[in-house]
């Protein structure tokens, strides 16, 4: 399948980086320390969100700011632990002109970036949780990315894992394309389903970039 973009926007953890299990590792620990069982995360969206939504569904409010600081420190801590690109995505980046993509992460941006840095991923365009106001599935943050981009929102191509993220990318108009790196196939509602970068070629043309997926 071909689809033809003006600019390409990719989700982060679980998109271009595997970091589900320095995520595990963190946020079992983060638990531990503040009372939070199973039964209290069953009950929570977590994976594709904001740290500081979630942790608000969890605590009480003037607990938040301490417990958000918290899990910020043990992740970026835990970067060097087995932070790796996944497949395809350094041979994908690298192919794309440095404008024509922004990385949209549910991350701050000091945990986005130690996460980028640590698997060879240099980006000059961020969107990270300290931009937005309201975090996927909320369109803001890939409609931010956009217009960052000087891009139509009506030909972005989002690239997610998380259903969440691609909720979001639908809201905000633009093709999705979901990677079943961490969620089954049937778990993702999108344009197109692939198994993850490795999958995805991209051709520069003088009105933007041309995507083929091979799935």
């Amino acid at each position: 399948m071909k689809i033809h973009a003006e600019a390409l926007l990719f989700d982060n953890d679980g998109t271009l980086v595997s970091s589900l299990d320095s995520v595990t590792r963190c946020w079992t620990r983060w638990a531990k320390e503040y009372g939070i069982t199973a039964e209290d995360f069953a009950r929570v969206e977590l994976h594709g969100r904001p740290a500081a939504e979630i942790v608000a569904d969890l605590l009480p409010a003037e607990a938040v700011p301490a417990a958000l600081g918290r899990i910020e420190q043990l992740e970026v801590e835990d970067v060097a632990q087995g932070v790796v690109a996944l497949p395809g995505t350094l041979e994908l980046l690298a192919s794309i002109p440095v404008d024509r993509w922004a990385v949209v992460t549910s991350a701050t941006r000091r945990l986005g970036e130690a996460r980028l840095g640590e698997a060879g991923i240099r980006s000059k365009h961020l969107v990270s949780a300290d931009d937005i106001t309201r975090g996927k599935p909320d369109p803001e943050p890939f409609l931010l990315a956009a217009a960052r981009l000087g891009a139509d929102p009506a030909r972005c191509v989002v690239f997610e894992d998380a259903p969440a993220g691609l909720a979001a990318g639908r809201a905000a108009g633009m093709t999705t394309v979901a990677l079943t790196t961490t969620h089954r196939a049937d778990e993702l509602v999108a344009d197109v389903v692939v198994k993850d970068l490795s999958a995805v070629s991209a051709l520069v043309t003088d009105g933007g970039v041309e995507i083929t997926t091979a799935e």
